[in-house]
C-alpha cells in the first residue's frame, strides 16, 4: 500500500507543479506534444519509482502511418504500460468520469483524447465517429476493445468499436499484448507489487482488406492474434 500512496501523493504534486503552465502553454502554441509526453514520462517515472519495470517487444511491427492501437485491459498498471511503450503521441477513447478530474481532464482534452459514454449506445457510437475523423486527419489512437478490465487477467470477448474504427478510417489495426499486469495490480485493488510488465506490438492487421459487413470477422482475427501472443495463464479459456 505505500507504493500507492508514494505515487499517488508525488504524481499529484507533480501535475499540481507541471500541469498548469504546460496547459497555458498548450493552450497557445496548439500543440499537444509537451503536455502529452511530459504526463507520460512523469507517470513512467514513478512507476518506476515503485519497482514496476516495462519490457517491450516488436516495436518494429508498428506501421510508419496512422494505426489503431488494441490492447488487452486487466489492471489499472497496464494503462500506463501500454501508452508509454507506444514511441509516438496517441490519442485513446477514455471513459468520461476521467475527464472530470482537474488538470488531467483538461490535459486530456488539449491531447485529443475522446470521452466515452459506456451505458449510453449513441453517444458510444458518436465517441468512435470524432475518433474515425481524427484517424482520417493523421491521429493514431489506442483502444481497448474488451470494454472494461478482464477480472482473471484472461482475455474477453472483444467490443466492435474497434474494428468499425479501422475499417471506416482504413488504417491498420496494430494488436498489443499486455502480459502480467493484472499481477502487479488487481482489479478493484490498490495495492501494487513489484514485478516486470511485458508490452509486445503484433503484426498489424489491414483492415481496408474488409468491409464493414465483415467487421465479426476482423475481430476475430484481431482477438486470435492477442489471444495466441499472451501466456496460457491470461489466454481466453477454451469452450
Amino acid at each position: 500500500m505505500l507504493r500507492t500512496v508514494f505515487i499517488g501523493v508525488f504524481l499529484s504534486l507533480y501535475i499540481l507543479i507541471v500541469g498548469p503552465p504546460l496547459l497555458v502553454y498548450t493552450l497557445i502554441t496548439k500543440n499537444p506534444n509537451a503536455i502529452y509526453w511530459a504526463g507520460i514520462r512523469g507517470v513512467m517515472f514513478f512507476v518506476n519509482c515503485v519497482g514496476v519495470r516495462v519490457r517491450v517487444k516488436g516495436k518494429d511491427r508498428i506501421p510508419a502511418g496512422t494505426c489503431l492501437f488494441a490492447a488487452n485491459h486487466t489492471s489499472s498498471a497496464d494503462a500506463p504500460a501500454v501508452v508509454g511503450a507506444i514511441p509516438r503521441r496517441i490519442a485513446i477513447l477514455l471513459k468520461e468520469s476521467l475527464f472530470k478530474f482537474p488538470i488531467v481532464g483538461a490535459a486530456f482534452r488539449s491531447a485529443h483524447f475522446i470521452p466515452v459514454i459506456r451505458d449510453a449506445r449513441d453517444a458510444a457510437v458518436e465517441s468512435i465517429d470524432k475518433a474515425v475523423v481524427e484517424l482520417k486527419k493523421g491521429q493514431s489512437f489506442l483502444i481497448y476493445p474488451e470494454g472494461t478490465r478482464s477480472d482473471d487477467g484472461r482475455l474477453k470477448r472483444f467490443k466492435k468499436g474497434a474494428v468499425v474504427m479501422a475499417i471506416k478510417a482504413g488504417v491498420p489495426i496494430v494488436p498489443v499484448a499486455c502480459s502480467n499486469a493484472h499481477r502487479v495490480m488487481a482489479k478493484r485493488s490498490l495495492e501494487i507489487h513489484p514485478g516486470e510488465i511485458l508490452v509486445e506490438f503484433l503484426e498489424p492487421i489491414d483492415a481496408g482488406k474488409y468491409t464493414l459487413e465483415q467487421r465479426e470477422e476482423l475481430n476475430d482475427v484481431v482477438w486470435r492474434a492477442m489471444a495466441e501472443a499472451l501466456p496460457e495463464d491470461q489466454r481466453p479459456e477454451r469452450d
